[in-house]
């Protein structure tokens, strides 16, 4: 959400707040841990932002979007919307290659964890998420802007 305009209508606490609707209906769901939670969290707001830029882009194209429970006025600009699905395409393939790396980028890019607390809920050094965060954030780029690699 921090590279919208200030007065995008999707509020930060109205993602948090979908994301958390979605999670309290999940009956018997025993936590592992705060990894687990977060880990988890961080892949539904991914899902919940996916969905709004899919759908999005079938309305622009004429076809019928489906319902959302988040608020009607929620309306990506047409280059974050395709910026959006570029980085989820490009992220389903990276966790094919690596998929520490695309946990890292999950939790910092759709959970908004610092590098510090990816680190903690990773279970691993400081150092370690920063230079996968680098490398992964180098293979997307390669990847979004059509000189893709093999390697992560």
């Amino acid at each position: 959400m921090a590279g919208e305009r200030q007065n995008h209508p999707l509020q930060t606490t109205a993602l948090i707040n979908e994301a958390y609707i979605r999670l309290i209906g999940w009956k018997n769901v025993r936590w592992q841990n705060r990894a687990h939670f977060f880990a988890v969290a961080a892949q539904l707001m991914r899902k919940i932002l996916v969905d709004i830029a899919r759908a999005r882009r079938r309305t622009k194209r004429g076809g019928g979007a489906p319902e959302t429970t988040l608020d009607e006025g929620c309306v990506f600009r047409q280059e974050r919307t395709r910026d959006l699905l570029a980085v989820d395409e490009a992220l389903t393939r990276l966790a094919e290659v690596d998929s520490r790396k695309s946990r890292i980028v999950e939790l910092r890019f759709f959970g908004g964890l610092t590098e510090e607390e990816v680190a903690a809920v990773l279970q691993i050094s400081d150092r370690t998420v920063r230079r996968e965060w680098n490398l992964a954030k180098a293979w997307l780029h390669s990847e979004i802007s059509g000189n893709s690699g093999t390697e992560a």
